[in-house]
């Protein structure tokens, strides 16, 4: 079978994208590719989901971050931000979700949008609450660890024990 013509052929866009949870969560590209349809198929229905045609391309995610790139059909980019923007959760998990950018090929959206990570998260034992605990600390901020759960703190909540 022959290939298409070059201006008959789909055209696309890659959405760098940022992921950011809990630091003990653990989100698999298989998971996040199926609330990504799932989202699409909710917001845009199925003409819609199929003319954007969401696409986990890479995907990576380790301490409560992730980067992926997502691939998305040329002049559909709106309505996969759109779906994006309605992920709130993965298997349960609550997530956060930002577009860095958007490139007209996989290496230029790697190059250009995921490769500035100069956040690095490390664990410290810090005083919250009048107690002793340990938090994973990013930037400015950080994520306390309570007794189940985590909870969100910034330098003026707590101190470096």
């Amino acid at each position: 079978m022959k290939h298409l013509p070059k201006h008959l052929r789909p055209r696309w866009r890659y959405l760098a994208v940022e992921l950011e949870t809990w630091p003990d969560e653990r989100i698999g590209r298989r998971s996040f590719q199926r609330e990504l349809w799932y989202a699409g198929q909710n917001l845009l229905g199925d003409p819609g989901s199929a003319d954007a045609d969401l696409t986990v391309m890479r995907f990576s995610f380790a301490d409560g971050r992730g980067e992926a790139i997502v691939r998305v059909r040329r002049g559909e980019t709106e309505p996969a931000r759109a779906a994006l923007a309605c992920l709130d959760e993965i298997d349960g998990a609550p997530v956060g979700i930002r577009v860095r950018g958007i490139s007209g090929t996989i290496r230029a959206a790697e190059e250009n949008y995921l490769r500035r990570r100069g956040q690095d998260s490390e664990e410290r034992n810090v005083v919250f609450g009048n107690e002793e605990r340990v938090a994973v600390l990013r930037d400015r901020v950080g994520d306390v660890r309570l007794d189940e759960a985590f909870a969100g703190a910034t330098d003026l909540d707590y101190d470096l024990a």
